[in-house]
């Protein structure tokens, strides 16, 4: 039986859940993305800023979506991403990434699959929502 011959509307995406995030794992995205906002890893910058303690760049959250995505199908098959930023991702928060098909489309001669994205931490609460288009294989047709 191929992988996606039975694709429907509602088929949930292979769930990515991560440990709690750590302040090693903020310090290491800084440095993979280039992104040394100092309020991801200095607590005393963070504090003078407001919050109660250093918080996870939005775009690891959507890096995360993007790991759902490619689990999935390979990377060349995501035609787009768009996605939303609903709040703060904090240290210690258990992350649940995941996606469901919301619609298949047909834009001759491809096909694809519209899927609806969302991070949750451990009580539900919406992180990134979004959604990507991907290109189903062949065998889909």
């Amino acid at each position: 039986m191929k992988a996606f011959e039975f694709l429907r509307v509602g088929a949930e995406l292979p769930v990515f859940e991560l440990e709690p995030v750590s302040r090693l794992v903020l310090a290491l995205y800084c440095g993979a993305s280039g992104d040394h906002n100092p309020i991801h890893v200095d607590i005393d910058y963070a504090r003078a800023a407001g919050a109660q303690d250093v918080f996870a760049h939005g775009m690891l959250s959507m890096a995360w979506l993007g790991h759902v995505l490619t689990r999935w199908v390979p990377q060349h098959a995501v035609r787009s991403m768009d996605v939303r930023f609903a709040a703060i991702t904090r240290v210690g928060e258990r992350i649940r990434c995941g996606g469901r098909v919301i619609e298949l489309v047909e834009q001759s001669p491809e096909r694809l699959a519209r899927v609806a994205l969302t991070c949750t931490n451990e009580q539900g609460e919406i992180k990134l929502e979004g959604e990507a288009l991907v290109l189903l294989p062949q065998e889909a047709v």
